[in-house]
């Protein structure tokens, strides 16, 4: 076979071999990501070399995925470092004896789902949402004997959703740039899928946690009493968390924010600690911190974070970024893509394409900023010839592409969360219900045009005597 041009049903055929190989193997055979994705890459290597291409295009495709990761890389990198620190310097510890005497167990899950998404709409992160207040609510849920899963769930859909209020948020600025909208004008349009996916996820979260009235109040004491006894808590020890906030109102860059902030703990773990040395304190960064108290249980919670424990999700995200790479630059993607948006005569069947496609990249590429690319760049003009107007687009850009990525397994926002809060992306999955609501309600304005902007009678005109002639 030569480098011919490429049919929708090969590029399909080859798509669900890859699929079929990381569903089975992540899904099925309950193996790490690692795995199936290096099987995966090496199928599309296969058949990118029966199809005649050398090894030169073969890195080129590597490289050009890897090249979209490293600024990624390096944030979850340090996000391995500030969990250490912020252990070690009690930020997390006060934030969980905080939690347990203010939260009663029956509004637990919704507290947690709304105090997430004010965290998250204050710093435009999920990550770090996840990282630093959300392991603090972990480990509360799990002493109040809540399934982890639940916890988990709550963690991320509040995450979400305040990543998705916020204006500093990476995905909300990328995806009103991809459709060429004003960034306030799409946060705008997405309300109309993310409040009623988060009304609705706030209300079966207080359901879900009526049946906990009765916390073990002797479990809690004892968690507490071994918090107090081998941590520093103190409202001191909060400065790190008002320094993210501070961070975040002055929009200074992930990466600045958060080497600020592990330096602020390094010094913080110091004044707790007269017996730290820079040899001890440069472990914790390095391989994590480890708990020593009296509760077995504190033990497991707060033994977690540094530079090492990101490792394996760096070596995923390296290696699904690689088969995304190359499922890009050989066209895979575009041949399923493109055919569709060129056959699509409604409102209805262009946002359930539109949503399709962004599932499938997150499905077969497992990252989210090309989960809003790819989509995007296939579907603009489309969405416009259609009469829909760009932030249309860009609203399902986020239903299908940003809030779905931390349900797939290998995805680089599933594999981060399932390493930080030590829960498998498959087991969280059915309760992050503002992610799974989204698309739903983003479908819902397809086939009822509520809340779907649309382009003025000229505007449309314009669009298709400017699209490209079809054959």
């Amino acid at each position: 076979m030569t480098q011919d041009k490429l049919s929708i049903s090969e590029a399909a055929i080859v798509l669900l071999i890859i699929l079929a190989i990381m569903g089975s193997g992540v899904i099925g055979f309950g193996l790490s990501p690692q795995v199936p994705v290096l099987l995966a890459i090496t199928v599309a290597i296969f058949w990118a070399k029966v199809r005649g291409f050398d090894w030169q295009d073969i890195n080129a495709g590597i490289k050009d995925g890897i090249d979209k990761g490293i600024i990624p890389i390096v944030i979850f990198i340090l996000i391995g470092a500030m969990i250490s620190t912020w252990i070690a310097a009690g930020t997390i510890p006060t934030l969980m004896v905080i939690g347990f005497k203010a939260i009663s167990a029956q509004w637990f899950l919704p507290t947690v789902f709304l105090v997430c998404s004010l965290v998250g709409a204050a710093v435009g992160s999920c990550f770090t949402v996840v990282s630093t207040v959300g392991i603090a609510f972990f480990g509360i849920g799990v002493t109040m004997n809540f399934n982890p899963a639940l916890v988990a769930g709550a963690i991320i859909a509040g995450g979400t959703f305040g990543d998705k209020l916020s204006p500093l948020s990476e995905t909300n600025n990328l995806a009103a740039a991809v459709v060429d909208t004003d960034l306030f004008n799409h946060m705008k349009t997405i309300l109309w899928s993310t409040l009623p996916a988060a009304t609705i996820s706030t209300i079966v979260f207080a359901l879900l946690g009526m049946g906990h009235n009765h916390a073990d109040m002797a479990k809690i004491n004892t968690t507490v009493a071994a918090l107090n006894n081998d941590f520093h808590i103190s409202i001191i020890a909060l400065i790190p968390i008002v320094l993210v906030f501070v961070c975040a109102a002055f929009k200074m860059a992930a990466i600045p924010t958060m080497l600020l902030n592990i330096f602020v703990s390094a010094a913080m773990m110091f004044m707790n600690n007269a017996n730290l040395n820079m040899t001890k304190a440069s472990n914790i960064v390095t391989n994590g911190y480890v708990a020593k108290t009296s509760n077995h249980e504190v033990n497991l919670l707060l033994s977690r974070g540094g530079i090492v424990s990101m490792m394996p999700t760096v070596a995923l995200i390296v290696l699904t970024l690689s088969l995304g790479g190359l499922l890009v630059h050989f066209g895979l993607i575009n041949a399923v893509m493109a055919p569709l948006s060129t056959k699509l005569n409604s409102s209805a069947k262009l946002v359930s394409a539109a949503l399709g496609a962004c599932i499938g990249v997150n499905i077969f590429v497992g990252e989210q900023f090309l989960s809003i690319i790819l989509p995007g760049r296939a579907f603009k003009q489309t969405f416009n010839q259609g009469g829909l107007a760009s932030a249309a687009l860009g609203r399902v850009l986020e239903d299908g592409g940003t809030v779905l990525n931390y349900l797939v397994p290998w995805g680089v926002g599933g594999v981060f969360i399932a390493n930080t809060l030590g829960v498998p992306t498959i087991t969280y999955l059915p309760f992050v219900f503002f992610s799974l609501l989204c698309p739903v309600f983003s479908l819902l304005s397809g086939f009822t045009g509520i809340g779907l902007k649309k382009l003025p009678t000229i505007e449309t005109k314009k669009a298709s005597q400017t699209a490209p002639a079809r054959n």
